[in-house]
């Protein structure tokens, strides 16, 4: 009864607050101007350390326990109670892309990108960008700037309505054939 009663009051949290006010409940250790659009920190969130600077976008999970030891836990009398957990740590200035998953003992260094639907596990280099299943490299920081620099818009300070005026100009309204 009181498991249930956790997970009720559990839930209700998760859709009062923001995913920021959850990661800092759940004991997630972050710096300073991060932004999480995610909630999902896995059962040991407190085993999950990040830097300065960091954001995800939706749908990113984060897991810091290996579930396979269910099937020892069946087949070795002595590892009955058996469980495997790895911290995930993550520098200064990351950004994971939507539906990442961040495996156990991920170490993501300083200014990553990781590219949506990625699945990360082990050492990500600083200065990079990566993306895949599993993640891969793809190029350095600056190879993305330079790759993707005449592509920019200096939207960031706009506000939605001046944005969205800015996309249709740019963009217009007319449906494009896809060739």
């Amino acid at each position: 009864m009181f498991k249930k009663i956790k997970h009720i009051m559990k839930s209700i949290i998760y859709k009062l607050f923001s995913a920021n006010k959850v990661a800092e409940l759940e004991g997630v250790h972050y710096g300073n101007n991060c932004k999480f659009m995610t909630k999902n920190f896995g059962s040991e969130p407190y085993l999950i350390h990040i830097g300065n600077n960091f954001a995800t976008s939706s749908g990113v999970t984060f897991v810091t326990h290996d579930g396979s030891v269910h099937v020892l836990r069946n087949i070795f009398d002595d590892m009955k109670n058996i469980d495997l957990f790895d911290p995930i740590y993550i520098g200064n200035n990351v950004f994971i892309g939507i539906n990442a998953t961040i495996l156990p003992g991920s170490k993501i260094g300083n200014n990553v990108i990781v590219g949506a639907g990625s699945v990360v596990k082990g050492v990500l280099k600083s200065d990079s960008v990566y993306a895949g299943v599993p993640v891969k490299y793809i190029c350095s920081i600056a190879e993305y700037t330079k790759k993707n620099k005449q592509y920019f818009d200096y939207t960031k300070h706009m506000s939605s309505a001046e944005k969205k005026r800015f996309l249709h100009k740019k963009y217009g309204e007319a449906e494009y054939e896809v060739k």
